[in-house]
This record gives C-alpha cells, structure tokens and sequence, in this order.
C-alpha cells in the first residue's frame, strides 16, 4: 500500500495522498486530535486550542477527512466549521461510545484515537447526530434563555414564601408571574423592607420573561409558520411547537411519524435476552427539554381543562387502568402519541380532527 507523505510547512503538518480518518476530542479549552491513514497507522497527536481560529488554522491545511468528534458543548460551531473547510464530519453520540464512556483509561490522546479508530472501521459504531443549523440553534437560545429565568424565578419566589413563613406569616396565593412588591404588603414594615429587592427580583424577571415570550412569537410568526399546524392541537402552545420545530428542523429525516418517539427517547428501553423480557424505563435519548415541553402538554391534553379528543380519551383509559405510577405511565404514552402526531400534522399539513378515530368507529356501528 501507498504510504502517505506529509510534508512541514511553517511548523504545521500538511498531508497529502490518501484519504486521512481523524478523532478528535474536545475539551473546554484544549481539543486534541490523532489523524489516522488508511492502513490505521497514527501520522500525528496533537492539541489545539478550542477556538474557531486555533481549530480553522489546524484543519484548513488537512485535505478532504473524515473526522470524528463527541456531541457536547463545542461540538455545534467545531463540526460547522469543519464541514465548511471542506471536511466530511461525524458526531458521536457521546453516550453511545461506551469505548470512551466506560473505558479505565480515560485521556484526551486515548480518547481522539479510540474515536478515529471507530470511525475508520464503521461510523455506525458511534451512533452518529445531525446538529441544527446556526439559525435554528439561535432561535432555540431564545427559549433555552427564557427556561433558564423562569427557573430562577421559581426559586426566588420559593425563597421568599419560604422566608416568610419562618415569622409565622404567609405571602397571598397567586401565580408566579403575579407576583410583585405589592405582594408583600400585609407583611409587617421591618419584613417588608428586608423582602422587597427580592420581590422586586422577581417583578424584573417577569418583565424578562414577558420579552421573550414576544420575541418567541415574532420569531415563530415570521420565520416558521408550520408552527401554526402544530398548535391546533390543544395544550399545544407557541413554546412547545417552536421548540418541536427547532428540534427536529427537518420532518423528513424520519420516514415514519411513529419514529420520532423513539428519536426523542419516549419509547421504553430494551434489554432482551433469550426469554427474559424486563419492563424497562424510557430510554431519554433524545433532547431532554422537548420532551419535558411534551410532557406538560401530556399533563394539559389529560388535565381538567385538556379538550375532548381521541388522544385525550386513549390517555385517561390507560391512567383507569390502576396500579402503581398508572397516571405517570399514562403522561408518557400521551407524549410518546403527542410527538407522533404533531409529526403528522408537520409533514401533512392537514387539518386536526380532535375525534377521528371515534367519530369513524360511531360511523362503522351505524
């Protein structure tokens, strides 16, 4: 076989001739890579800085690769700005490489080897993801941002009834978003004062909130207006349908709806073998926040104020059923069936029937 040549230029390692197979391990501050020829004979280890320039300036002189790295915080704008240089680029599904996750000898050098070498033999070993586009993951800030302010406000407002109670008084019922200075006005004056920048805390944040409920609006209006498809179904708001939207980019990366329910990890695990077949958990493979936004809509679709509806009548027979955590086990089948059909209604563009199936089943009676 052929070897590579390589070649030093201004104290950079130029490759030339076949093909190249590279892992690379990305850390906070330092990324390390190991570039492997055909044959799997190592060129070159080196760290690079994990900075858009240190790692354009490292891989622009590599030719055409394949190149291997882990889904984590960096990987979004590193695998863009490697297929821009021209790189054919795989992420690994970090928690599917049991080599690296499970392995006694965990270094940045063992690792970007261990993924270069995966990758060479089959790329299929690293169960391998599509990131979103830079403006789909932009807009998706916008909702991760509010998510995060809308926890610290439940915290703050926690602390503050919290507090109060430990003088044996109570702040008045309302919502969070309710809540402001005025709240504390039946507290007495020494309590009042010590509590009202954190009251006032909490009045800033839901100005904050307000402003990104808005901009989620605008940009659902103008920039995704299948968003609207989704929301006929009841208990499916803005938030939850832009977030799908985001998350998914494209519907027709799954050929089937009922697939997307196990892309999200609503489907329970499987762990097989001969004729044992435990009861397992859901796997929760997919992206943690959507289906959190699903499950709420499972709690709304099942709640008192959730619309009649086939899935709506599907979920409260399987929560009849009894047992222990039937009602748990219920949201999640709802959110599982949700995730299905807001696929359906993406890619068919057709209008929701809430009763379908029950009003097909009365006809086929009659």
């Amino acid at each position: 076989m052929k070897k590579t040549s390589t070649v030093r230029v201004n104290g950079n390692m130029v490759f030339k001739g076949h093909k190249l197979t590279i892992g690379l391990d990305l850390g906070d501050r330092w990324s390390f890579y190991c570039v492997l020829d055909e044959a799997g004979k190592v060129l070159l280890e080196q760290k690079v800085a994990t900075t858009p320039e240190a790692v354009k300036q490292a891989f622009e002189r590599i030719p055409r690769s394949l190149i291997a790295l882990e889904t984590g915080t960096h990987s979004p704008w590193v695998s863009r700005l490697l297929a821009e240089l021209g790189h054919e680029v795989l992420v690994a599904h970090a928690q599917k490489v049991q080599l690296i996750t499970k392995s006694n000898r965990k270094d940045d050098r063992h690792d970007a080897r261990t993924l270069a070498r995966l990758a060479r033999i089959d790329p299929e070993l690293l169960g391998p993801v599509r990131h979103r586009s830079a403006q789909a993951q932009i807009h998706l800030t916008v909702i991760r941002a509010r998510a995060e302010l809308v926890s610290a406000r439940t915290a703050l407002v926690n602390a503050a009834r919290g507090l109060v109670k430990s003088y044996g008084q109570r702040l008045p019922k309302c919502g969070t978003q309710q809540v402001s200075r005025e709240l504390g006005a039946g507290l007495h004056a020494e309590l009042r004062e010590v509590l009202e920048p954190l009251l006032k805390e909490i009045e800033s944040l839901n100005e904050r909130i307000q402003e990104y409920d808005e901009r989620m609006e605008k940009i659902a209006k103008e920039s995704y207006p299948h968003v609207e498809l989704l929301k006929q179904v009841k208990g499916v708001g803005t938030q939850i349908a832009l977030t799908y939207v985001l998350t998914l980019e494209d519907p027709h990366r799954f050929p089937k709806s009922r697939e997307v329910g196990c892309f999200l990890g609503l489907r329970p695990g499987r762990r097989d073998s001969g004729e044992s077949q435990p009861q397992m958990h859901i796997s929760k493979e997919g992206d943690p926040y959507l289906r959190t936004m699903l499950a709420q809509g499972a709690h709304y679709i099942l709640g008192p104020f959730g619309a009649d509806s086939d899935l709506r009548r599907w979920g409260l027979k399987l929560a009849a059923r009894g047992g222990k955590s039937a009602k748990k086990r219920a949201v999640v089948a709802v959110a599982r069936k949700l995730a299905v059909l807001l696929h359906r209604l993406w890619v068919s563009g057709e209008v929701y029937e809430p009763l379908r199936n029950s009003d097909k089943a009365l006809r086929a009676v009659a």
